[in-house]
């Protein structure tokens, strides 16, 4: 199958198409394009992501954005597509509508198939474009800009399906107030770094030689030590607040890096012990935060379990990840469901 993937949840304006085959037990995916459209510029001066804006902004470039996705997998005809796949949410409801109803369009004017994927999902499944084999229970660390989850997936008879039909997601643990990459967003607006906020702190955290004991700070690790798999880190925004005023700003910027991937990591073990996943993946736009990769490869290393982190062009949001989910999602349901009627979007949409 070749699947046409679309994705406006936030403000990156992304299409792809990918080539899927192998079925439900043995899914294998060949990305033909993966085409983005940052919207960074006109948000950085707000600080963050205004949501009329980027619905402004995804009008202007979901045609060429699509048609730039086509071209470099010398798609020539949208009769070549067998399959659309859109995300319909989680998000923010004026991107998401003109996804979808773009989407729903062609479907509609092509009678092609077309299947609503759920963003959170559409993370998880940037694994399988590795090609890596995937066993079950699989720990999943989903983090990003608005959210923060570790996710319990099962499948019987080792098919990503999760049985004859249906996948099995368990959230285990999830923020109780900011996502971590609230909270790098956040920090960085404090120390004056801009937006987006993980790859401004990461990038002055560089910069801070520890051997330097003077600018020695530290900040708290909200509910590292709870006794459950959830976050928080509201707090530690607060305390980046009262504790940036005369200090470093390079040795502040490392201290909130090794705080948030401090708590991610423990929490993460804590939950690798207790449920003992036989893989364990990590997904979402935080996933490209090379310490964080750095570290949990290090922490996992000693349990043995295999740990699949995805290529950098598919941490961020992107349409490869969502048409690999739709992959998934339109084989397990019925081809009258696949009709551009069914489908809508869901600003809060959960796993």
């Amino acid at each position: 199958m070749k699947i046409l993937g679309i994705e406006t949840s936030c403000d990156d304006t992304a299409a792809a198409v990918i080539e899927a085959k192998g079925g439900l037990k043995k899914p294998c995916f060949s990305v033909l394009s993966n085409v983005s459209y940052s919207q960074v510029a006109i948000h950085k001066k707000f600080g963050g992501i205004v949501p009329n804006l980027a619905s402004r902004a995804h009008l202007q470039k979901i045609t060429p954005t699509v048609k730039a996705a086509l071209l470099i997998s010398e798609i020539r005809r949208i009769s070549e597509i067998d399959l659309i796949a859109v995300t319909r949410g989680p998000g923010l409801a004026p991107s998401l509508l003109v996804g979808i109803n773009f989407a729903r369009a062609l479907a509609y004017r092509f009678r092609k198939p077309i299947i609503g994927v759920n963003h959170i999902e559409g993370h998880i499944f940037s694994n399988w474009l590795l090609g890596e084999k995937v066993n079950f229970p699989a720990l999943i660390l989903v983090v990003s800009g608005g959210h923060t989850e570790l996710v319990l997936m099962s499948a019987k008879g080792g098919s990503a399906s999760g049985g004859k039909d249906s996948m099995g997601y368990q959230i285990v643990g999830q923020t109780l107030d900011d996502a971590a990459g609230e909270c790098f967003d956040k920090s960085a607006r404090i120390l004056g770094l801009g937006f987006p906020g993980g790859p401004a702190i990461a990038a002055e955290a560089k910069k801070f030689k520890i051997e330097n004991l003077k600018l020695k700070i530290s900040l708290p690790r909200p509910m590292v030590n709870s006794n459950n798999y959830n976050f928080s880190f509201s707090g530690l925004k607060t305390a980046v607040l009262y504790s940036y005023k005369g200090k470093n700003k390079s040795a502040m910027a490392y201290e909130i890096q090794e705080a948030i991937i401090d708590v991610l990591i423990a929490k993460t073990l804590k939950a690798v012990k207790n449920f003992q996943p036989k893989t364990v993946m990590i997904a979402g736009g935080v996933a490209a935060n090379k310490k964080l990769r750095e570290y949990l490869v290090k922490k996992i290393a000693p349990y043995e379990i295999p740990l699949l982190i995805p290529n950098l062009a598919y941490t961020t949001d992107n349409a490869a990840m969502i048409a690999a989910a739709g992959y998934f999602n339109y084989l397990k349901k019925k081809p009258r469901e696949n009709s551009w009627k069914n489908i809508k979007t869901d600003a809060n949409l959960k796993l």
